[in-house]
């Protein structure tokens, strides 16, 4: 089933259709009529929902051979009959259906009246459909208002009609194709080509040559129009999904902020609840190692919820710059300390020995006393492992930072301690063990290229996204994104991801030796 696509209207009513013999002209005219009659009957007639038709107030056909012996008339006299009824009784509300125009009669003569009525119908704005070989009447078609040429596609190299009417150019009768796929012989043809002259063999030929032509380009046109539209569609729908993977990623720094926040709050409480208790319990063993215990059990509370948090690596980002925020402020308080201060010393008074006799403890408690502090020292509590850091001296009051917690302590309560490792004190800190090994192993199966060809845009900027979030993770400086070549999409796409992560210093095209732009090399910083 082939559809036929004809439009009629005010400026353009007739449609003069040529083209090879069997090539479906004539089915063309009476699925028309057929259809037309339908219609003016009230039955369904299978058109596309958005056609439109008219209703005409009389259709005239000619179609056939009306000959007849009682009424002495030939084909051509019966033909000539009709033209004459049609001439006198259509009008800008008629439809008139003509097949073969002009034909039965010398050809000349018979072009030239089926001209001259054909000029008659245009003048009067009838609506019609004819069909005709004759060349006289595809020119006047082509140079006149109101009638246009229309052509039944033929395949020339398979020899066989492609029943598609294209409306714009005359058709080729392919007669000298016809007759070579029939079996004439060629000399017959060649003889027939002299006769005629060959330039109106090379004409038609050209004339066949423009529709191929025509129809070549109009192939191409749709195609283009088709994936320049997929194309639109495919951005739009990228650029959605890029805008959502921005908002998300957005909440998803805010959740993981919030969560690092509330986290910061709830371990300084705890902290500085176990230094409060310590500090008033004094020498109570008993209640200093519940104190201890209480932080213990709240320390391991906080693994357990990083390691059950699918935000975990996040979060660990997030509170690794808060800790690295304040160890900056604390520099530049110190700083500012150590200009506006001298570095004050603590001597304490010789010859202070316990009413009781407890000569080593006296002993001990004055050593302590002698010694002396100083901005930047390492100390701990007596007795105590957790170590920190001298900030400031005033007098007998020495203010220490333990991690984020600062505390005034007597001189005497605390002792000298060997500085510890800052990357020990981050791991015991804020990285619970069970996350450190999970960094340690992705950093050992990390790999520093990934493949995403083939893969759809979102899929592709999904994988891309965990890939620079693992990279950035585990302190990776450069890592490679193969996505190949092709129309660039996927490419633009990524590019575009990368231009929105803070993570990312740089990209640029591989060398040219290596993948050129099909690889994307991403610094990271």
């Amino acid at each position: 089933m082939v559809p036929l696509d004809i439009d009629l209207d005010s400026k353009n009513s007739i449609l003069l259709i040529s083209g090879p013999n069997a090539g479906g002209k004539s089915v063309c005219l009476k699925t028309v009529g057929l259809l037309q009659y339908m219609l003016q009957c009230g039955i369904p007639v299978p058109m596309r929902p958005n056609s439109h038709a008219g209703i005409f107030k009389s259709i005239f056909i000619d179609i056939g051979d009306e000959q007849s012996i009682d009424d002495d008339l030939s084909t051509y006299s019966s033909h000539l009959l009709n033209m004459k009824n049609m001439m006198k009784y259509a009008d800008n509300r008629s439809l008139i259906l003509i097949d073969e125009f002009g034909s039965g009669t010398e050809p000349n003569i018979g072009g030239a009246i089926a001209e001259s009525v054909l000029m008659r119908f245009n003048k009067g704005h009838v609506f019609g459909i004819i069909t005709t070989h004759y060349q006289n009447l595809k020119h006047y078609a082509d140079g006149n208002e109101g009638i246009r040429n229309g052509a039944m596609l033929y395949d020339r190299h398979l020899m066989q009609p492609l029943y598609i009417l294209q409306i714009g150019n005359p058709g080729s009768s392919f007669a000298v194709e016809i007759a070579r796929k029939i079996g004439l012989p060629e000399d017959v043809i060649e003889d027939a080509t002299q006769i005629v002259g060959r330039d109106y063999v090379n004409a038609d030929k050209y004339l066949q040559d423009i529709v191929r032509d025509k129809r070549y380009w109009e192939n191409k046109r749709q195609n283009v129009h088709q994936l320049e539209k997929q194309l639109d569609q495919q951005i739009e729908q990228h650029r959605q999904e890029l805008e959502s993977l921005q908002k998300e990623r957005k909440s998803i720094i805010r959740e993981a902020k919030e969560k690092a926040d509330q986290l910061i709050q709830d371990s300084n409480a705890m902290i500085e609840n176990t230094i409060r208790t310590i500090k008033e319990a004094q020498a109570d063993k008993e209640l200093t190692r519940l104190a201890r215990q209480e932080l213990t059990d709240f320390k391991e509370t906080i693994d357990d919820r990083q390691a059950n948090s699918e935000d975990e690596l996040k979060i660990q980002r997030k509170m690794e710059r808060i800790r690295q925020s304040q160890e900056r402020r604390e520099q530049r308080k110190r700083d500012k300390l150590k200009e506006r201060h001298a570095q004050p010393t603590l001597n304490a008074p010789d010859g202070l020995h316990a009413p009781d006799g407890s000569q080593s403890q006296s002993q001990s408690q004055s050593q302590r006393q002698s010694r002396t502090f100083k901005v930047g020292d390492t100390v701990r509590l007596a007795g105590q492992t957790q170590v920190g850091e001298v900030i400031s001296v005033n007098k007998n009051d020495i203010t220490v930072a333990f991690g984020l917690i600062k505390t005034s302590v007597k001189a005497n309560r605390l002792e000298s301690a060997e500085p510890v490792k800052v990357q020990e004190v981050r791991t015991a800190t804020y990285v619970s063990k069970q996350t450190h090994d999970d960094i340690y192993n992705r950093k050992l199966a990390f790999k520093p290229d990934i493949d995403v060809r083939g893969m759809r845009g979102d899929e592709a900027i999904q994988t891309v996204m965990h890939f620079i979030d693992d990279a950035t993770l585990i302190g990776m400086s450069r890592v490679r994104i193969l996505h190949g070549t092709g129309n660039g999409i996927l490419r633009n796409l990524i590019r575009q991801y990368l231009h929105t992560v803070p993570a990312v210093k740089d990209y640029h095209d591989e060398h040219v030796q290596f993948g050129g732009h099909g690889i994307t090399v991403v610094d990271l910083g």
